[in-house]
């Protein structure tokens, strides 16, 4: 049962998050004046389909429910102009983030709960405590080297994005503390001292920094007004963001390991147990996942949105589109390189569910 519902679970998140990417790509289509011939979610034959007239875009549900694909009249996407093909191209990805901030903006207007950014005491070997970190001390303030005033924590995983920006951008950090007394207290961690990143490792756990879960958890709502929400929905869509993206840079530096790589059945799982715990942690799955879509698909892999951005980039710099026989060769290597990537997910997939 709990099989089925992860897939259940999964195929949802996918057709909402595939077919708003798609979207993304087909609004822009429109809007650039190029005739779209077909919207499917999915590959592979139609299970459903529906067009108004011949000249209307075919939509469709299709029998591969792994992805999705905007079919466009060729002729018509290579008359425009450079911005507009890369409008269009660059769409699909945007609307992943747009989506996201929406999905976290719902969830706090709506209230979530929230765990307090209250510490306890870190180890003896850890940098926090070489700072004065202390048990019961309560982190309300944050600045990261270069800003000029203090920015509100509100919870314990605002704060962790915080960390994980700084660690892995390995830029100094204060803190603003209120110690078990209520005095206020400056914190600072200077980038020098910082934990390197390494694999197989927890950064903040590294630095010290660990938020008290002892019974009776003091759980709180975190409910904020709508103008307030997309803000913060927006910070967090771009920490969650950069941080990502560091940490698959990481993966070529040999600061992040191959291991961290996951593929759709860890999806399906993370999604089955969501779903299982409530609509708001499946929101926050599905925002999480929008992310994650919208920065894989900005890789500069030929097959995917960030490979014809390249293109685009090289016809900026020398006036002159990619030869089509330089974009097959490339595409051949883009596909190598996503299945080795897919077979290397899976495998990982593999590991955690079934052989821990």
């Amino acid at each position: 049962m709990n099989a089925l519902w992860s897939l259940l679970a999964f195929l949802v998140a996918l057709g909402v998050l595939v077919s708003f990417h798609e979207l993304g790509h087909y609004s822009a289509a429109k809007f650039c004046g190029v005739k779209v011939l077909k919207f499917s979610v999915g590959f592979g034959g139609s299970i459903w389909k529906y067009q108004k007239d011949v000249n209307s875009t075919e939509w469709a549900i299709s029998s591969i429910p792994l992805g999705g694909y905007v079919k466009m009249d060729d002729e018509s996407f290579k008359s425009k102009k450079l911005w507009q093909r890369s409008l269009i191209v660059a769409a699909g990805p945007i609307a992943n983030f747009l989506l996201a901030i929406l999905f976290l903006t719902v969830l706090f207007s709506s209230g979530v709960p929230q765990l307090p950014a209250k510490m306890v005491d870190p180890a003896k070997d850890t940098l926090a405590y070489e700072v004065g970190i202390y048990a019961g001390d309560q982190i309300t303030g944050w600045k990261s080297e270069g800003e000029q005033s203090f920015r509100p924590i509100a919870s314990w995983n605002q704060l962790r994005w915080r960390l994980m920006d700084a660690l892995t951008a390995q830029k100094s950090f204060s803190l603003e503390v209120l110690d078990i007394q209520k005095k206020p207290q400056l914190i600072v961690f200077n980038k020098e001292k910082l934990p390197k990143l390494s694999p197989n490792t927890d950064p903040i756990s590294q630095l010290g920094l660990k938020p008290d879960t002892s019974e009776p958890i003091e759980w709180f709502e975190l409910r904020l007004n709508p103008i307030q929400s997309i803000f913060t929905a927006s910070e967090r869509v771009w920490d969650i963001s950069v941080v990502s993206v560091r940490m698959l840079a990481g993966i070529f530096t040999g600061e992040s390991s191959m291991k961290q790589l996951g593929g759709p059945l860890s999806i399906a799982d993370m999604a089955g147990k969501s779903a299982q715990v409530g609509w708001q942690s499946y929101l926050g799955f599905l925002a999480l996942i929008s992310i994650s879509l919208g920065i894989l698909n900005l890789l500069p892999f030929p097959m995917l949105d960030g490979g014809q951005l390249l293109y685009d980039v090289w016809e900026l710099i020398t006036g002159k589109r990619l030869p089509e026989s330089w974009q097959n060769v490339l595409q051949r290597i883009g596909v190598a390189g996503l299945m080795l990537l897919t077979v290397l997910a899976l495998f990982n997939d593999i590991s955690r569910l079934f052989l821990r």
